[in-house]
């Protein structure tokens, strides 16, 4: 990387729990491309102060997390489809003082399920009802799913979600034979509730693929079971590295191949 120098591009990350894997992702190509460009992590209790600072210093790029994925959006001046299309931003890019907001969480999804060739004709079980839900349910409903069943805690939110998509919702879980299972709750996740299995076994055996989108560990509990049990498996280290990807070529104009991803993705997790 360039030495610090007052030419560089700032881009930076809002979240409630920063994380590194952000900041070493975009860092790591950064120094390999020779890009003079830096990336730093924030978390913020000032959400509008902050994205008045985005404007008014100039940073280039974004990216949003937990928890201000909605309240962002009365702060841009342009959403995108990908962010409209389900009320929820993840990248904003600032160009020449005008923030244009998009969702690169929805494409990564939506590039996985096409990648991954899942069946359109397969029964889909969401858990979740969040913001990242809210990206995968919108995406599998893009690419051509008509069955498909939310599953939440929060009845009003699992209801207000499947009813946007015209799917199905669920405040329990529903007996095994759903075709893909997807976990878009923190369970699984380091903390609190890293040995939880999001899915029983039943469940998991009854499936034909497993997609967990909890990016660390990557190894969830639900990925284990499923990689045991023979069941093809998506993780969330797949995600994170796609949508990661897709907001650095907003950032910077660079296209990057399917190497150069790996690596940084790989680089970002130690």
């Amino acid at each position: 990387m360039p030495i610090l120098n007052k030419d560089m591009t700032l881009c930076i990350s809002l979240s409630g729990r920063p994380s590194n894997i952000g900041t070493r992702f975009h860092n790591f190509l950064y120094e390999e491309l020779g890009l003079n460009f830096i990336y730093k992590a924030f978390s913020t209790e000032d959400l509008s102060g902050a994205i008045a600072g985005v404007r008014a210093l100039g940073i280039r790029g974004c990216s949003v997390s937990m928890p201000f994925k909605e309240d962002v959006m009365k702060l841009v001046d342009e959403i995108e489809t990908s962010a409209a299309a389900i009320d929820s931003v993840n990248t904003i890019v600032n160009v020449d003082g005008r923030l244009v907001a998009s969702n690169t969480d929805f494409e990564a999804i939506a590039t996985l399920i096409a990648r991954h060739e899942l069946n359109t004709q397969h029964s889909v079980l969401v858990r979740g009802s969040g913001g990242m839900a809210k990206a995968v349910v919108a995406a599998f409903r893009e690419a051509g799913f008509e069955d498909l069943t939310v599953l939440a805690r929060n009845e009003k939110a699992g209801q207000e979600l499947a009813d946007k998509y015209n799917y199905k919702s669920a405040t329990s879980n529903p007996a095994p034979g759903h075709q893909i299972l997807v976990n878009v709750t923190p369970l699984g996740m380091n903390g609190a509730q890293s040995e939880v299995q999001s899915f029983t076994d039943e469940h998991i055996a009854a499936a034909e693929a497993v997609f967990d989108v909890v990016a660390f560990p990557s190894q969830t509990p639900l990925i284990i079971a499923a990689q045991k049990a023979g069941k093809p498996v998506i993780t969330g280290a797949e995600v994170i590295a796609l949508q990661a990807a897709a907001q650095f070529e907003k950032y910077t104009g660079h296209s990057l191949s399917d190497e150069q991803v790996a690596r940084a993705s790989e680089f970002s997790r130690q």
